[in-house]
Parts: C-alpha cells; structure tokens; sequence
C-alpha cells in the first residue's frame, strides 16, 4: 500500500478522485478541541485498498472536495468512533454522511465489547499490536514527525480489513441490518445534538423552575454567540454549574452576582453586565409564555419504580450475554426507568427505541413479558448460557 503527506491542493484533488474511484475509504482525523469553539482540525487520514495518506489542512485551504464525497450517497465512509468525523462533516457542508460504517459501533453489534479502543479491536480481528505513543501531540504545531505521520496512517490502515471481518460475522448472524440502522441512529443524534438549542446542552436544567428556566435560556443564548465570536468553548465562557447558579439566584446588581465565589474571576466579572442583562430579559417573560419544567429521567422515578426498572436490567444483561452483544448499545439505566415509568402511566411505549427495529428483536419481548408477569427466572444450570434463565410461566 502506498503512503504519502499531502500538503496541496492539487495532489488532495488527486486523493478525492482515487477515492472516489475506489469507492470506500477508511478515514480519521487528528485535531485539537480543548481551546476554541470548534475543534481544529490538525491532520486528515484516509486509507482505500490501494494508498494510504495523511492530508495537511493547514497547506490544503479547501477541504470540500472531501466532505462532498463523505456525503454523497456512492462512497462508503468507515471509521473508528467516528462522532467528530460526522461533526466535522456537518460543520463544512451542513450535509450528514449517507453511506458512514462505524466498527467501534458494529463490533458492540457482533459481541459484547463496546466501545472498544482502536488497538484493542485490530488486536482482536488482525492479531496485531499498535503501540500508543503520540497521544500527546499537538497536531497544530508543524514541522509534523515521521513518527506522527506513522502514528497517525496507524489509523486507518486495519479500517476497511476490519469492517470486511464483522461484515462477513454480521451476515452470519443476520445482524447486519441491526448495524446499517445503528450507524444512521449515530448520524442521527448528532444532527440532533447539533440542531438542539443551547440551553437544552446545560446539566442541571431539571433543578430549576419555570422563571429560572428562563433565566438559563436566555444566560445559554448569550454564552452561544459569546463563544462563537471569541472562538472560545461555550463553557470557557460561563461554566454550566454557574448558569444554573445565577439561574437559581436571580441576581439584580452585581454585588448579587458576585456573591458566588467563582464569579469574582476576571472574566467573569467583565460579563457581568451582560449577564445581568440576561436575567433582567428572563424577568420580564410573562408567566404563560415561560418554558415548562424539565423531568430528569434519572432521577425522578419512585422506589418501586426503581426497582422494577433494576430487574429488567438484569433481565436485558442475561439476554444480551446469550445473544452476545452489547448491553450499552441496546440500552442503558435511564431507558429502562422511562419504559417502567410510561407502563405504570398507562401510556405508549410504541415511540421508545428500545421498543423499535433490532432493539425489540434483542429485548422487546422479553421486558414486556418481565413486565406483565408472564416469566419467572431461576439460575442457571451448569452449561446453560447466561447467568440466568427467563422462563414462560406454565
């Protein structure tokens, strides 16, 4: 397999239509995320059937060729967690990958390891070791090593080898449409994440009532486009845990304001106008149009609710161990407790993932039949698979 640095436009060009060509691509990307208000892209990563490269995007000024082919609807895209890759994607072109393959997502369809880290994974499919020895590198700072280069190609050069052996194991099972569905549910909620607004990304929302909702909306808003225009982290700006203090205090002055410790700090305090300028807006919301309180899934079930919601969770955990695959993938804690909770309500379950597409095929079933009294459980015998048995009441 041929390697290479691209540093022009006019051999990126070049990349793109051998790509195209070959029709699928590993990809990856190396970036710096901890100081602006978007990720910085430090290096791209590709890797086809015939040549590997890494592409420098502080040389190559137009990145757009690319993300048209990761978005079309021919190129089938693989990579390796790929949340940022699709983040990046969107951000360039406001158009979703079609055809994105994730083996961090299909190996926790085809066993019960998820997420499993990229070594790990090409030491369980290809029986190689990578070693980890660039993980701290600044990918913004040029001249770039061979090491790093090296480092970095390492990527993605198991990528498409890997995605052929769970292909042909996902088959086997008849699990490659569970995986084809996760993958476009992994574009899906972050196209959400990304269309959601502001405020709805602040922790702690579900403490505050109705007017210091607003308080927070409004404080959310402002810290948004602050951020944006200083290419600083929204939370670099105003941390959540301070949102949701000033939310709950209401300050009028600012000897109010300051009256929390962390908000003495410099940058704080030359927001300081601005931020009471937000609480006063949020004051002046009349009470009909104020935004309705927020139910913290996690939080707010009863006892009994509570513990009803830990046996289907041990139910889901035996059933997951014989099917082989992974249990965080089909559901977590917060899923199980809003399924009890709409039962005991008397209301529809039919809208909930864990009751749709592959999901009800692992679980559905079962959790309504733990539900409605219809099994019982005993230990398992020796040589039985699972831990437990769910067995249907004679």
């Amino acid at each position: 397999m041929a390697t290479e640095v691209i540093a022009t436009q006019a051999e990126f060009l070049e990349l793109c239509d051998a790509i195209r060509s070959a029709g699928i691509v590993a990809f990856d990307t190396e970036f710096v995320s901890e100081f602006t208000y978007l990720p910085e892209l430090g290096l791209l990563q590709f890797a086809t059937p015939e040549v590997a490269a890494a592409v420098d995007p502080l040389e190559v000024a137009d990145l757009s060729p690319w993300w048209e082919l990761m978005s079309d609807d021919v190129t089938t895209v693989i990579v390796h967690g790929g949340q940022a890759e699709i983040r990046f994607c969107l951000e360039a072109i406001d158009r979703r990958p079609q055809r994105l393959v994730d083996i961090q997502v299909a190996e926790g369809i085809r066993s019960r390891s998820y997420p499993l880290g990229y070594s790990n994974l090409v030491n369980r499919l290809m029986g190689e070791n990578i070693k980890s020895t660039q993980t701290r590198t600044d990918w913004l700072r040029r001249p770039l090593s061979a090491d790093q280069i090296k480092y970095a190609l390492e990527d993605v050069n198991h990528v498409i080898p890997i995605w052929e052996r769970q292909q042909k194991s996902l088959n086997k099972k008849d699990r490659l449409w569970w995986a084809e569905a996760e993958f476009e549910r992994l574009v899906d909620d972050i196209v959400a994440e990304r269309e959601a607004d502001p405020w709805a990304r602040i922790s702690g929302l579900h403490k505050l009532n109705r007017r210091q909702l607003a308080v927070a909306h409004e404080l959310a808003r402002w810290r948004e486009t602050e951020a944006r225009s200083r290419n600083r982290q929204p939370r670099r700006v105003l941390r959540d845990d301070l949102v949701i203090d000033v939310a709950r205090r209401r300050p009028k002055t600012k000897k109010d304001l300051f009256a929390t410790r962390d908000m003495n700090r410099p940058a704080s305090k030359n927001s300081a106008d601005a931020i009471l300028e937000c609480v006063a807006r949020a004051e002046e919301v009349k009470d009909g149009d104020l935004p309705k309180t927020m139910r913290s899934r996690s939080h707010d079930a009863d006892p009994d609710q509570q513990v009803v919601s830990k046996l289907l969770s041990l139910a889901l955990s035996n059933r997951c161990a014989q099917m082989e695959i992974s249990q965080q993938l089909v559901a977590n804690n917060a899923d199980l407790q809003e399924l009890v909770r709409l039962i005991c309500s008397d209301k529809p379950t039919d809208a909930l993932p864990l009751m749709n597409g592959w999901r009800a095929v692992v679980c559905g079933d079962l959790l309504a039949d733990v539900l409605n009294g219809n099994v019982a459980v005993r230990v398992a015998k020796p040589g039985e698979k699972g831990p437990l048995m769910f067995e249907e009441r004679s």
